[in-house]
């Protein structure tokens, strides 16, 4: 699967220690967006996860407030309000509605699987 429109950003992971994650023993499976690589793992033997808290809302930032992966961003190069917009008529669902972030950008959090988010962002126009 790949989509030009999307352009992957960052992943914003909060760890006590950075150094012990690391996958071993899990199904994994790779996903290539806008030439990077998003790995999606299943549980390791002897895990025992638990559910990530849902994104919450600050003064001025948002966070799901727990030790792991808190979002992943990309960006979108296209009308992200159209599209958000198509996003809602499909019923998907946004911890964090659209709205203008640093830099006047717009930006929003689409809420995925597992209690993770999404974050898009306000690109350049799609690449022609």
């Amino acid at each position: 699967m790949s989509n030009p429109a999307f352009e992957f950003d960052h992943i914003h992971l909060i760890s006590q220690s950075p150094q012990d994650a690391v996958a071993r023993g899990a199904p994994q499976i790779f996903l290539a967006l806008g030439g990077k690589t998003l790995i999606v793992r299943g549980q390791r033997p002897g895990e025992a996860p638990t559910a990530t808290r849902e994104m919450q809302l600050y003064a001025d930032y948002s966070s799901h407030n727990t030790w792991g992966t808190n979002h992943f961003g990309f960006l979108y190069h296209g009308d992200l309000r159209a599209f958000c917009d198509e996003l809602h008529t499909k019923g998907v669902r946004f911890p964090v509605p659209l709205k203008e972030g640093v830099g006047g950008r717009l930006l929003c959090y689409v809420a995925a699987p597992d209690g993770v988010s999404i974050e898009l962002m306000e690109g350049s126009r799609p690449r022609r």
